[in-house]
């Protein structure tokens, strides 16, 4: 197949948009300091949003930068300078979800191109057709459409189309929520949400203040609004065939191990469907590695039919992983037989370990022989970000990650 299908990345700041791009992403999202709807991110000043542009551009990919806030009139302050600042960059496109925010783009800055936002509702082809017409170079659908409606939407309007494939959902929708402004005044629709849906809940009757009754019969309460994470690695061909153009990863929160894992894994399904499309099939390995990484369990939400009360994790709102990250590796020494490690987390002679590269394979690996930076032999490596020198036949990558399987409680 000729066709080209995006992998798109969460980059929550630098080190994981750099992560994101050498793990096998065709494009990352980030934002800048205003504007955008992850304001607990770190996200990128103006001279890093720069430093973003050329890093990509220089890899052959791309960069868009949310401005999908949903404004107030004091919001809209400094928009149009950095609207123009956003095109003078290069930056590829913006993803909008304020009718406002889009014709002001396409007045002062008609060379950025705009991506209509999943914060836009865009749920029937009607409103994919209406976009078109404004000048929207893409749309993301909401993430409570069907491949089914997808597909018709691609069929009405000669437009990219851009939908979620794996990460958080949001029990409201599309993330059109008041639950934290209610509860913490804080504005989900302005960046500032506090994932009050994640909290736990108890029932309170009027005339009984003071009197919490669990909504289930479980000790610990429930966790109603607390919806599972998508994951659509079995549903590619579907997505493909339907017509769309870009497969949206979710986590700009997320850690670094998240982003580069998730991206890889996409990307070698990706690359496994188009080089063979007849024979796509799920590999069990991919499903391992996103095990491997904190997530909630997973469903396919929306895109075959409606989810059920399944889709909800009504046990625990905290996320699950099979393995930690507990360094990256900086180069190798093929003359001596050692990698350059920045440490990311404790680890010592004895433990047992694997290494996820960008490009090659799984290598497992029992830690033998360690040295600080000096050359001075260690048992341990105890303090964050030190350099060791780790001792392995075989060579590594590059940003290759060592992880280590994670401890069971009470051992």
């Amino acid at each position: 197949m000729n066709r080209q299908i995006e992998v798109l990345s969460p980059a929550g700041n630098m080190d994981k948009l750099k992560m994101a791009i050498r793990y096998g992403a065709d494009a990352v999202y980030c934002a800048g300091q205003s504007f955008g709807l992850r304001a607990s991110s770190s996200n990128f000043s103006n001279e890093q949003l720069k430093e973003a542009v050329d890093f990509v551009h220089s890899h052959g990919k791309k960069i868009y930068v949310t401005c999908n806030i949903i404004p107030h009139n004091e919001d809209l302050v400094g928009l149009e300078d950095y609207l123009k600042f956003l095109e003078s960059i290069g930056v590829d496109a913006i993803i909008v979800a304020d009718l406002g925010i889009f014709l002001l783009a396409k007045r002062v800055a008609p060379n950025l191109e705009r991506h209509v936002s999943t914060q836009a509702n865009t749920t029937n082809y009607l409103t994919t057709e209406f976009w078109k017409e404004q000048g929207a170079s893409r749309v993301v659908v909401a993430r409570e459409v069907s491949i089914a409606d997808i597909k018709t939407m691609k069929e009405a309007a000669d437009i990219e189309i851009e939908a979620f494939v794996h990460g958080a959902m949001c029990i409201s929708y599309s993330g059109r929520c008041l639950l934290s402004n209610y509860f913490t005044t804080r504005d989900a629709n302005r960046g500032q949400c506090t994932q009050a849906c994640r909290w736990k809940y108890s029932l309170v009757e009027e005339n009984r203040p003071g009197e919490y009754y669990p909504i289930e019969e479980d000790q610990h309460g429930t966790y109603i609004f607390n919806s599972k994470d998508l994951c659509l690695l079995k549903y590619i061909p579907d997505l493909v065939e339907a017509g769309v153009d870009s497969l949206k990863i979710e986590g700009r929160m997320k850690s670094v191990h998240y982003a580069a894992t998730v991206t890889k894994v996409y990307r070698e399904a990706v690359d496994t469907y188009l080089a063979d499309p007849a024979h796509y099939e799920v590999k069990p390995e991919w499903i391992e590695e996103l095990e491997k990484i904190s997530h909630r369990p997973y469903t396919e939400g929306f895109s075959v039919e409606k989810p059920d009360e399944t889709a909800q994790n009504y046990g625990a709102s905290s996320n699950t992983q099979t393995h930690d990250f507990i360094g990256l590796v900086e180069g190798y020494n093929a003359e001596e037989g050692y990698a350059y490690l920045e440490q990311r987390n404790n680890f010592k002679v004895g433990d047992e370990v694997e290494f996820c590269q960008p490009h090659g394979e799984l290598v497992h690996h029992v830690i033998t022989k360690m040295t600080d930076e000096d050359g001075n032999e260690i048992t341990v490596a105890p303090h964050a970000q030190m350099k060791v020198r780790l001792y392995i036949d075989t060579p590594l990558e590059e940003y290759a990650m060592m992880r280590r399987k994670c401890k069971v409680k009470g051992q």
